[in-house]
């Protein structure tokens, strides 16, 4: 108990003087058991502090490095993600093409005339060393178009380019129709060169010996080449009539009447063509060529020479297609699709085999 009550006081109002002396006097007035009370003051010394930023700064430094290594791991899940989904979606456009179609164009198949294989196209980013025999290697997919496909919306599907309800039944000499050997703008047989300028344009399959109009529809590989049906002329089954001979074949009555190009006997000839959809390699971007039913390039009619590209993936690294060799069983394509990242590395591989016009 303090004894401040025994302090006579002789001023009316107390100074800040003896109000401070009051309690200095009052602290060291002892307890009832005889101890002074001590005043202690808690804290840290210099090293203390010292030693605390540095532990704190070590910590920092090691969360920092965990943040780093987190963020870096993000952005690599995140860039492997946008791969994978791109991959995706890229093959899953091939292989729908593949399963709607009635034709696979390119590749063509093996010759055994040739030092490259017709086969299998591939490519690489950075490119490999071609075959012997091919002076660049491209990989390119392409089949006659879906049916599915109607871009101007007009319930005709755009394959069908006389709108009388068939398909590629009334083929051109240039069966692509767009004034080049084989597909405009492709290499076709993989060795390297594109619309060659020796090569007629009827030579649709632009083959080494410059041939056009030799391998007629008819079920027969009538030019040795290991492809049926895919060099017609105008008379598409090469049988001198008008549609098939002895057939009415439009069904108006009338038999073999008109021009032996008229391969649908409907009285106009070589207005059914195949439009190729074309998937290949522009440096490292998939594009995806798609014929359209509209004047694209604005020559006053519609041709094989109007068509839209696309990209439809990024960053790809390798691209393989090839036509799997299956005597007197339905065609397999083989498709093989890898993407890499050019900052992380990352890669994204697919692979799918796929029978021609499976969805049919």
């Amino acid at each position: 108990m303090f004894m401040i009550s025994r302090i006579s006081v002789r001023t009316a109002h107390p100074t800040k003087t003896s109000l401070t002396r009051r309690v200095r006097f009052a602290h060291r007035i002892p307890d009832s058991d005889g101890v002074h009370p001590t005043t202690t003051q808690s804290g840290f010394t210099l090293v203390e502090m010292l030693i605390a930023t540095a532990l704190a700064g070590l910590l920092i430094a090691g969360l920092n490095g965990v943040i780093g290594q987190a963020l870096t791991i993000q952005d690599a899940v995140s860039e492997k993600t946008k791969l994978t989904q791109q991959a995706r979606f890229a093959m899953e456009q091939m292989v729908r093409a593949v399963r709607q179609s009635r034709k696979l164009l390119r590749p063509m198949a093996d010759k055994s005339t040739t030092t490259f294989v017709e086969n299998i196209r591939e490519q690489t980013i950075p490119a490999s060393a071609p075959p012997t025999g091919s002076s660049f290697a491209t990989a390119v997919l392409a089949v006659t178009l879906p049916a599915y496909f109607d871009l101007d919306s007009n319930a005709i599907p755009d394959a069908d380019n006389d709108g009388d309800g068939r398909i590629d039944e009334d083929l051109p000499a240039d069966t692509s129709n767009d004034g080049k050997p084989g597909i405009v703008g492709i290499d076709d047989d993989g060795n390297g060169i594109a619309d060659f300028s020796f090569s007629p344009a009827a030579d649709d399959d632009e083959s080494s010996d410059f041939a056009q109009n030799e391998d007629r529809i008819n079920g027969i590989d009538d030019d040795g080449d290991g492809i049926a049906d895919e060099d017609p002329g105008a008379d598409n089954n090469g049988d001198g009539c008008a549609g098939v001979c002895g057939v009415d074949d439009d069904a108006d009555g009338s038999i073999d009447v008109g021009a032996v190009a008229d391969d649908d006997e409907d009285g106009s000839s070589d207005e059914d063509w195949y439009d190729p959809l074309v998937f290949y390699l522009a440096g490292s971007t998939l594009m995806q060529r798609t014929p359209v039913p509209w004047d694209v390039n604005s020559s006053g009619t519609v041709t094989g020479l109007d068509y839209i590209e696309e990209p439809i993936a990024e960053n790809v690294s390798r691209l393989r297609v090839e036509r799997v060799s299956q005597p007197g069983r339905s065609q397999i394509v083989d498709l093989t699709l890898q993407l890499t990242s050019p900052s992380s590395g990352e890669s994204v591989n697919l692979h799918s085999r796929v029978r021609l016009g499976a969805a049919l």
